[in-house]
């Protein structure tokens, strides 16, 4: 019988956040005896989530499906954070489903391309489905690359984030960058994790990059949020960013991601300079068609 694809990605997600989870920090009392493998038992899972062993096998094993309530407890359970938690649900299908209709690669919503041609001495971009790369401005392309030279269907931030060696040496943190940014791709994939071209992706990145595969192996998962980005750039050389994400009302799966400095700031200068040497003329902002 055929299972699932989201129950089977249900069951990845719970064996690895069970691996993750310390028996310490779930309450459980220290044996001293020595265990064979990182993390909670399934019994230990089973027991503190009052349910029964074999359920939860089964549950692991993606053949049975859960209610809220059951989710909701080994989310507790397991310590999930919010995010983890969302994408327990949705896996379990306890959430929106994914829109009807979707085309392979979306269109770049008319509004979002506008507050993009409007930010001058701001890098923006916009990302789409699966951190699709959709649309970006001037200062994003002078910032982190030409992303105009890589062809559309290549165009997608995770693909790049480990693909282009110029952005493994922009960021001066680039192992913690790409991990969340495989976070992020996970994240995203919760609504059609068998999908034809996230699929196709993942095994690219799995095959070209041995981080990718165990990152995503891992089953980390964060929705993009705040935090700062710190960059070395060829030009202007060392930058301090607070990153800050916009959903689009008419799209939910577009997100306008934005790149700025505090007035006054070494980087906010920087970025002013960085600014005067970019052209004016409208082709010099891209976006997919």
């Amino acid at each position: 019988m055929r299972r699932e694809p989201s129950l089977e990605e249900l069951g990845s997600f719970l064996k690895a956040r069970r691996a993750q989870l310390d028996p310490g920090t779930a309450g459980l009392p220290d044996s001293g005896a020595p265990r064979r493998v990182p993390g909670l038992r399934r019994e230990e899972v089973a027991g503190l989530a009052a349910i029964s062993t074999d359920y939860y096998t089964r549950l692991e094993q993606g053949r049975v499906q859960a209610s809220e309530a059951v989710l909701d407890v080994l989310a507790t359970v397991l310590r999930l954070d919010d995010d983890q938690r969302e994408y327990l649900l949705t896996l379990a299908g306890k959430s929106a489903p994914p829109a009807a209709g979707r085309s392979a690669r979306q269109e770049v919503q008319p509004q979002m391309r506008h507050l993009l041609d409007d930010l001058t001495l701001t890098a923006g971009f916009v990302l789409g489905h699966n951190t699709d790369l959709l649309a970006w401005n001037a200062m994003a392309a002078a910032l982190v690359m030409d992303f105009g030279r890589v062809p559309e269907e290549e165009r997608n931030y995770v693909r790049l984030v480990f693909t282009e060696p110029s952005i493994r040496v922009l960021y001066r943190d680039w192992e913690a960058m790409a991990r969340l940014a495989v976070s992020h791709l996970r994240m995203d994939s919760r609504r059609n994790p068998r999908e034809a071209r996230l699929t196709a992706l993942v095994e690219e990145l799995s095959t070209l990059d041995p981080q990718f595969r165990l990152w995503w192996t891992s089953h980390d998962v964060a929705a993009r949020a705040g935090g700062t980005r710190l960059l070395r750039h060829p030009v202007v050389g060392d930058l301090a960013l607070e990153r800050s994400t916009f959903m689009c009302a008419e799209d939910p799966e577009q997100q306008l991601v934005v790149w700025t400095a505090k007035p006054g700031s070494q980087t906010y200068d920087a970025l002013r300079s960085l600014a005067s040497t970019i052209e004016t003329a409208p082709e010099a902002a891209h976006g997919a068609a």
